[in-house]
């Protein structure tokens, strides 16, 4: 199959088990931008998560296989990943970094998965547990290097065509790339003049510098309040060479932009959302004079926020 064939059956696969999410119209965004615009509520998902959708597509795509699976994630992979694997009554493990969000890793143990803890960052993690599934002949599940994660994750564009058919451009954070890849590589296979626009961090930038440099490179970071995005690009990445292919343009925002995005989202929509997701309305708001006119669809990938986050969104 294509991937956009892929991505088709993802969406039918995972349908019974997740939420198609509401499309919901920016007054506020609307006016601040000059577009139109419309927010995809990922934030709504049963893990308060895009990350469900990739996770449950690999595992449900495993059928009858009893092989034991691991992971490495920073929080929302990792609660896909349990949520999955609770769903389809497979056993396995979640490994993080020392540094995950506190909601995040106990989100993931109300769900009854046992969690590990392992380095100081994703990459570490990543790499300890793709080493550990080798040795163990477990299978390892990617945040976003892998097809079905990918297909899964593409599933929003199949659901956000049903709801805009007529968009003009779609904003979506990026960090490994495969909720861009997926929802890129299907939008484009049904209107090629629907233009995808990648959103990230000034403080986390990876997949633009490897954009950049037209191929994948190693790019320091910084803290950063999007921390659903930060963490490098392995090498041989299957998302790299999609977003090459389809991603149209990149915005870079500062953490002063994604805090206010975040607030206006929480003032005027009600609605908490996190860093990764600040990140997709910053950018549009940084360059509105571009975009002015058109109908914008943005995706708010995620809510899942730690306390000492949300405090600084209520209590400045």
């Amino acid at each position: 199959m294509t991937l956009p064939e892929q991505i088709i059956a993802a969406e039918k696969r995972i349908r019974p088990y997740l939420r198609e999410t509401p499309l919901e119209y920016s007054y506020i965004l609307t006016q601040m931008s000059g577009s139109e615009v419309y927010l995809k509520l990922e934030n709504l998902q049963v893990t308060g998560s895009f990350k469900a959708r990739g996770a449950l597509n690999k595992i449900a795509s495993l059928k009858n296989s009893k092989t034991k699976i691991v992971t490495a994630s920073t929080g929302n992979h990792g609660l896909g990943v349990a949520n999955a694997l609770s769903v389809v009554k497979k056993e396995g493990t979640i490994y993080l970094p020392h540094d995950s969000s506190p909601a995040k890793v106990e989100a993931i143990r109300m769900r009854g998965i046992p969690v590990e803890f392992y380095g100081n960052n994703c990459e570490e993690t990543e790499r300890y547990v793709r080493t550990l599934a080798e040795k163990t002949n477990q299978i390892y599940v990617s945040p976003y290097n892998d097809i079905e994660v990918l297909a899964g994750q593409g599933s929003i564009g199949v659901e956000l065509y049903r709801q805009l058919p007529d968009m003009d451009y779609v904003f979506v954070s990026v960090g490994g790339g495969g909720l861009i890849g997926g929802i890129a590589a299907f939008l484009k296979s049904v209107n090629t003049n629907i233009e995808l626009v990648g959103c990230l961090p000034e403080n986390a930038p990876a997949m633009y510098e490897c954009i950049q440099a037209g191929k994948i490179i190693d790019v320091p970071e910084k803290p950063t309040l999007s921390d659903g995005t930060a963490g490098g690009i392995e090498a041989g990445s299957i998302t790299f060479e999609i977003c090459q292919r389809y991603v149209d343009d990149y915005i870079l925002v500062s953490e002063d932009e994604i805090l206010a995005a975040m607030k206006i989202v929480l003032l005027h929509h009600h609605l908490i959302i996190e860093g990764s997701a600040g990140v997709a309305v910053a950018a549009l708001l940084k360059a509105k004079e571009k975009y002015s006119g058109k109908k914008v669809a943005v995706i708010i990938c995620g809510g899942n926020v730690s306390e000492v986050v949300l405090k600084k969104l209520i209590c400045g």
